[in-house]
């Protein structure tokens, strides 16, 4: 440590130090502190050669350091792109982590973090919820008691296995798998400029969804909602295949969808909003029927709907959605309700499984 004489060796040593401590801790937060109670220690030997930004704690060091780029990870420290890139990504999240964890031991609290994020941040909100389930498990924490304001363009599986009481709202796009696995929670993705038919996430979101919302003011890619058993999703169009294997939860589309809609779902509801009057040509008719929502058989389900698009406009401001409602009646003629064909009720209560 006496050797520290540069702010880039003194960088070397805390990803050094913070790599050392994750192979040999098993609690996120215990490795917080541990790296902060490493730093206070040596504080004193290397605090002289130093500028004052590098003199605060650990994470906030990390955060402000003008060479936390892959580039200069990659040169400095002789690594591959592919480690610079983890390095990168465990910033984020151990940097979120101590600034949660108060609300963690305290779940009546809540917290509003604002953070920028790029496509390295591979499966962000993972650890995090990871976290919350050793304390809580299932059951999370309380409805929006951490709210995550994003801005970027989001790396593959954004929002991967979230958990109750985290919110991640997006001011930009992500990549595939969105919402993968997650099991409660909410992710919301809009764009910095909405134009419709824009394209805000990837390939395969909400694959294995057991729960959770996510909604999208934009379109998303191929395989939507594939294996979803009880997300609630709303976006503005999808690729093919989209709700393959469906077993649950409930999906609305306010967009085209691409062919082979609903191969293989038995379970699980989606309302698609069919402008072109061509999306009855794209379902995959094996296990699913498609009606018309605007007759007496499905009054409460065009309530519910409503009420859907309605928390939907409020979460993203849909000028589509806006539209949609403002002229309800007349929209009504161009929603199908899709369901499997031996489904005998029509499945609006998520809460109790039905």
């Amino acid at each position: 440590l006496q050797e520290v004489r540069t702010k880039e060796n003194y960088f070397e040593w805390i990803m050094y130090m913070l790599d050392a401590v994750e192979e040999t801790s098993n609690n996120t937060c215990d490795l917080i502190e541990s790296i902060e109670k490493m730093m206070n220690n040596t504080q004193k030997l290397i605090q002289s050669n130093l500028p004052k930004i590098y003199s605060k704690n650990l994470v906030e060091t990390l955060f402000l350091h003008p060479y936390t780029k892959i580039e200069f990870l990659v040169d400095r420290l002789n690594i591959t792109r592919k480690t610079a890139s983890k390095y990168l990504k465990e910033l984020v999240s151990i940097g979120i982590l101590k600034e949660i964890k108060k609300v963690i031991q305290n779940p009546s609290t809540s917290i509003t973090i604002d953070k920028e994020i790029c496509n390295l941040n591979r499966s962000f909100g993972a650890r995090i919820s990871g976290e919350i389930a050793k304390y809580y498990g299932d059951e999370g924490l309380s409805e929006d008691s951490i709210k995550i304001n994003l801005k970027g363009v989001a790396g593959q599986s954004l929002g991967a296995f979230l958990v109750n009481g985290v919110s991640i709202y997006l001011k930009g796009a992500a990549n595939d798998y969105v919402g993968k696995g997650m099991n409660g929670g909410k992710i919301v993705i809009t764009a910095n400029s909405y134009k419709e038919n824009f394209s805000l996430a990837g390939n395969t979101c909400l694959y294995g969804a057991t729960g959770g919302k996510l909604f999208v003011a934009g379109e998303v890619g191929e395989r939507f909602a594939v294996r979803n058993s009880g997300a609630l999703a709303i976006v503005e169009g999808t690729g093919d295949h989209a709700c393959e294997y469906m077993t649950g939860g409930i999906v609305v589309i306010l967009g085209e969808t691409g062919i082979n809609f609903g191969a293989g779902m038995t379970g699980g509801l989606a309302f698609i909003y069919d402008e072109s009057h061509t999306f009855t040509e794209k379902i995959n008719q094996e296990l699913i029927e498609a009606r018309r929502v605007d007759i007496d058989e499905f009054d409460e389900a065009r309530h519910y709907l409503k009420k859907l698009l309605k928390t939907y406009v409020n979460e993203t401001g849909s000028k589509k959605a806006k539209k949609i409602l403002e002229n309800f009646r007349m929209e009504l003629s161009k929603f199908w309700i899709v369901r499997p064909k031996e489904l005998t009720k029509v499945p609006l209560n998520l809460e109790k499984g039905e």
